[in-house]
């Protein structure tokens, strides 16, 4: 009796080893869900980007509206009737004003000559 016993236990162990250790375990399938939830949650990121793509390529294909914003705010670029004003911040105005006083073939710090 207790040889069978033991040999019944030692066939449960063996026919336990796959479920929980071997190529198909439960270990492995709780590893793929974790790897499909953090692919499921990239894909969301790319569809919505995906997403404004899209929409910035009708507006492009549709109307001139997007155009011209692209053109003004990457290019720079005014219509023919528009006036540019360009603001400066102080500490550019005050680079540019001490940019405008070095005189050609001199150095900014060389003291004028009597």
């Amino acid at each position: 009796m207790r040889w069978l016993t033991l040999f019944l236990a030692l066939l449960i162990a063996a026919l336990q080893y796959p479920l929980w250790l071997g190529k198909g375990s439960w270990l492995r399938v709780w590893e793929v869900d974790q790897k499909i939830a953090a692919q499921k949650q990239v894909n969301q990121g790319l569809k919505a980007r995906n997403a404004a793509l899209d929409a910035e390529v009708r507006d492009l294909k549709q109307g001139y509206d997007a155009i011209e914003e692209r053109a003004r705010s990457e290019l720079g670029l005014v219509r023919q009737d528009e006036v540019f004003f360009q603001v400066l911040d102080a500490d550019r105005q005050q680079d540019t004003v001490a940019a405008a006083k070095v005189v050609p073939g001199k150095s900014a710090g060389a003291a004028p000559k009597p």
